[in-house]
């Protein structure tokens, strides 16, 4: 998701109104912070203008009140501290309230974007997005923003003041104000192709965490420690060196200003200094002028150092924009009904995945009735997996159809149809949740529901031991589970959704042979008056299926019962012979 280099100020105001629809809304907030900005800012010069009085009346004529400025001063610094904390507690508002919107939407987006975005962003990426990105983009633009409208209005106020005391001598400050752009403009567009270049280094960077954490043990057995070192150290030096190029940017803003704030000072001096020998200025009105553009220095240092922070503040705001606007949701139909029978049927379904020429399911036929009992056995790229995932439609199809109920999938409305299909998969995921909502995820909570489901998975012993039962939090992807307690869990789930169409897909893999025998039962219940799609695991499951269905290469080849497929003799004997039996039941894996 790239963005565009800044251009012009037409341009940045437009990319600002992007920002304007989650951060816009709390007028009230809005016109506390303008308000409060503009009291700082317009007086300010009230601090040279006092000194004028105080030097040429009370220090030389002694014509002045003794309290009349220290209560003047007292008045405008409580003034001034008022309006500011005001003012930053309103922007404080926008900022939090803008990022709450904004990240809602981003997170909005993800829930419904299309599979594709899983594939093209690593899952650290997009979480560095909403949760880091966003929140430093938001922080630099507000106080940036906030910079440019406070010192902006101080400038205007200096200088108008400075015309006030001696026009002659703002003259030649006006000069510094073309410099100072230059200067700025120049060096923003290098820092901001670092800083998208120090963006994309950051996601690999954070790519590279998340894979060694997810791959821990493999890394510890394949003692790939001092490779995977390696790897990280490289790209943090590529990093290293991005931010120290940006930081060197950043920072050559601040002194060249300065050194063209000096010239501009020295210039003043010797033209004040030639004034006063023709009497045409006093002390205090000198004195006045060069505190009050001393006090320029400020405000333009400050405005020449916002390229930075609004440069980076943008670039991290435009990602989160770019997922909002640029990601495509997922689209379906708009056919619904509360309970499909579960008939289907495959005609010529075939897919290609864009990484690969062979396809993975070629013109497929399958018609599955309602209630029927289909067990899928091949080998490993056979397409097994493929077919399944085309049901909820997490695989789109190339060419063909799908039906179910005699409607093709892609006229279902997404959410309709998928809330017919429940899935036991090998690669079970749990949130890091309670027992209880694990189950029950997506649908409202009946905990005596829970309670049998929990049970007819043979998970009610577990229950029993553990100190707070169903409500007990599982932890990240309930690792403090057995893969065999997180595969029975995956069982209470599928049979607490209690869909119409049940996927099978290498459901008991990770049980021992008496938490299968168990679970088994379960399934069989769970596999009653349901169309059930079996990917095989052990062959006592697919030997009680209606009709096996054997593939390789994305086709049918072979196709009946289980003793009939075994006279057969062909694939999928084969596969029963080289498989490996358990005990008494002979249950190769297939």
């Amino acid at each position: 998701m790239s963005t565009p280099e800044p251009k012009s100020p037409t341009h940045l105001i437009n990319r600002l109104g992007r920002l304007w629809p989650y951060f816009g809304r709390p007028y009230g907030a809005w016109l506390m912070a303008f308000g409060g900005t503009v009291v700082m800012s317009l007086t300010e010069p009230l601090i040279p203008a006092l000194l004028q009085p105080l030097l040429d009346k009370g220090f030389q004529q002694g014509a002045l009140n003794v309290w009349l400025i220290p209560l003047a001063l007292i008045l405008l610094f409580g003034t001034r501290g008022l309006a500011g904390f005001s003012a930053q507690l309103a922007l404080a508002k926008i900022t939090n309230g803008g990022l709450l919107i904004l990240r809602k939407a981003m997170f909005d987006k993800l829930l419904d974007a299309r599979l594709a975005l899983f594939r093209q962003q690593s899952s650290s990426a997009l979480a560095n997005t909403i949760v880091y990105e966003v929140q430093t983009g938001a922080v630099l633009l507000v106080n940036a923003l906030t910079t440019l409208t406070r010192d902006s209005l101080t400038l205007v106020a200096l200088v108008a003041y400075l015309l006030y005391l001696n026009w002659k001598l703002s003259l030649i400050i006006t000069v510094l104000f073309p410099a100072v752009a230059f200067v700025m403009r120049t060096l923003s567009k290098r820092l901001y192709r670092l800083t998208k270049d120090s963006q994309d280094a950051t996601d690999e960077l954070a790519y590279v965490v998340e894979e060694n954490v997810l791959a821990h043990r493999d890394i510890r057995l394949q003692s790939a420690q001092a490779s995977q070192s390696r790897r990280f150290s490289q790209l943090g030096e590529a990093m290293k060196r991005l931010s120290m190029k940006s930081t060197a940017a950043s920072a050559a803003m601040t002194p060249l200003t300065q050194i063209l704030a000096a010239f501009a000072l020295s210039a003043v001096i010797s033209v004040a200094l030639a004034q006063s020998a023709g009497n045409a200025t006093s002390v205090g009105s000198f004195a006045a002028f060069v505190t009050a553009m001393l006090m320029l220095v400020a405000p333009i240092k400050h405005l020449s150092e916002l390229a930075s922070p609004i440069t980076r503040g943008l670039a991290a705001m435009e990602r989160g924009l770019d997922l909002i606007t640029q990601t495509p949701s997922e689209s379906g139909g708009t056919f619904s009904k509360p309970r499909a029978l579960g008939r289907l049927r495959f005609t010529q379904a075939s897919v290609i995945y864009p990484e690969s020429n062979t396809p993975a399911l070629d013109q497929f036929n399958l018609e599955v009735q309602a209630g029927e009992t289909i067990a899928l056995v091949g080998a490993s790229g056979s397409g097994k997996t493929t077919l399944v995932n085309l049901l909820p439609r997490f695989v789109e199809l190339s060419s063909g159809s799908i039906e179910l109920d005699g409607q093709e999938l892609s006229s279902w409305d997404l959410q309709a149809l998928r809330l017919q299909f429940a899935i036991v998969s090998q690669h079970v995921l749990m949130l890091n949740d309670s027992i209880a909502a694990n189950v029950a995820l997506g649908q409202e909570t009946d905990r005596q529901r829970v309670a049998q489901c929990l049970q007819a998975a043979s998970l009610g012993g577990l229950m029993a031991e553990l100190p707070q039962g169903m409500d007990t939090i599982v932890g990240h992807n309930a690792m403090q589970l057995s893969g065999g307690q997180r595969q029975r869990l995956a069982i209470a789930r599928a049979l607490y959704k209690n869909a119409p169409v049940l996927i099978l897909d290498e459901a008991t893999s990770a049980l021992d042979s008496e938490s299968e025998r168990a679970v088994q039962l379960a399934l069989e219940n769970l596999m009653q008056d349901r169309t059930t799609l079996v990917i095989a695991h052990r062959l006592s499951t697919v030997q009680h299926a209606n009709r096996i269905v054997v593939l390789d290469a994305g086709q049918i080849i072979e196709t009946g019962s289980h003793l009939e497929l075994l006279q057969l003799d062909g694939l999928y004997a084969r596969l029963y012979r080289l498989g490996l039996h358990d005990g008494e039941d002979p249950a190769p894996a297939l």
